[in-house]
């Protein structure tokens, strides 16, 4: 929770910092990037940083989620016709202390959610109001963190628009979110924006290395799959026999897809595969769906002979590595790209995980064969 403990983003830590040193700290602010960029543990050294100012004992306080001027927003689902953040916010305090790189998808895996749409309410927006209608406990600045304020329904942005429009005095409000796009206009008007990039490469890898037992192979291999989310990055090193399961259930995927034309009946086998993955968690089968992805893009580098690039090749069970590269190129690959993104975009709004795989799966059967 402090600017050490954060992985690379070194000039805009460098901001940040002078910003608050020179007194320029804006009342609203919108940090936008994936959580796995580190956005919510820089909008967490930032607020310790000017509780810090005010009180040099307050540094610990917000390290642990516990300081009694810091308040958080996030989505949650109704519960007994009630949304309100602070119901959840032990489950909320214990994933970030343990993992504050933790996305949405996490969140809604570790409240067991899957199937419930999470958001953030009027209701919620109300209770805040309240709190930040009282005095402060420490007698200095208040701060909000709006965590995902992306996932604000259009009450509580209407409602959360007033409250940008007149804070109450030595009033902060943070908000982070993974994209402008489902943002009121008239918030974004209202906000500084500061745009969380990607971390560097370099910056994970010596991220990894400081935190974890790992050899450099697996590190490199890591870094390149991650593409700059740390987040996904520790997921990845976490994996361990995950990789493997996704493996297997690639490696029978593509042989399904290529044998389906000349046999039909392998369509059933398509559709046992299909099923056996709409039964994990939501996070585990979008994991899969970045797995094959990156395996189709690193067959495409083979089949074009960038091989200098390929960092991971499939070569267990049997699988011809560099026969199935020929079949995937400019003809196919963007369908096939597409296909999984579009099964992903399902998932996310709690398309049927049945129809979506399955759909998926015959689909390859289609655009393996395509030829150049």
């Amino acid at each position: 929770m402090n600017w050490e403990n954060i992985a690379g983003q070194t000039n805009l830590k460098k901001l940040l910092r002078e910003s608050i040193a020179e007194n320029r700290v804006s009342h609203a602010q919108l940090f936008v990037g994936k959580e796995g960029y580190g956005t919510l543990p820089m909008v967490l050294a930032y607020a310790r940083e000017i509780f810090s100012q005010e009180n040099e004992h307050a540094a610990a306080k917000v390290e642990h989620l516990n300081h009694l001027d810091l308040h958080f927003s996030f989505p949650v689902f109704t519960d007994n016709k009630n949304s309100l953040s602070k119901n959840k916010f032990d489950e909320f305090r214990e994933m970030i202390l343990a993992s504050p790189y933790a996305s949405y998808d996490d969140w809604t895996a570790f409240l067991e959610s899957e199937n419930k749409q999470l958001f953030i309410s009027a209701d919620e927006v109300d209770d805040q109001n309240q709190k930040f209608s009282l005095k402060s406990f420490e007698g200095g600045t208040k701060i909000l963190i709006v965590w995902r304020a992306d996932k604000m329904n259009i009450a509580a942005s209407n409602k959360f628009l007033k409250f940008l429009e007149e804070p109450p005095a030595k009033t902060v409000i943070l908000l982070t979110a993974e994209s402008t796009n489902d943002i009121l206009p008239t918030i974004l008007s209202r906000t500084q924006i500061v745009e969380i990039p990607r971390i560097n490469d370099e910056d994970i890898e010596n991220y990894l290395k400081k935190n974890f037992s790992v050899s450099e192979d697996k590190v490199r291999e890591i870094v390149h799959e991650a593409q700059g989310d740390l987040n996904d990055a520790i997921k990845l090193l976490n994996s361990g026999d995950k990789s493997n399961e996704f493996e297997k259930l690639f490696v029978q995927w593509v042989r399904d897809a290529f044998m389906v034309k000349k046999k039909p009946e392998y369509l059933r086998s398509i559709i046992s595969w299909a099923r056996e993955i709409a039964g994990w968690n939501r996070e585990k089968q979008k994991n899969f769906l970045n797995y094959c992805s990156e395996i189709f893009r690193l067959a495409l580098l083979q089949n074009y002979q960038s091989e200098n690039l390929v960092y991971k090749k499939i070569n267990a069970n049997g699988f011809n590595w560099a026969g199935f590269s020929k079949f995937i190129s400019g003809a196919n690959i963007e369908n096939i790209l597409e296909e999984i993104n579009t099964a992903d975009l399902h998932l996310t709004r709690n398309g049927n995980p049945k129809i979506v795989w399955t759909d998926l799966g015959i689909k390859l059967s289609r655009y393996i064969h395509k030829s150049t």
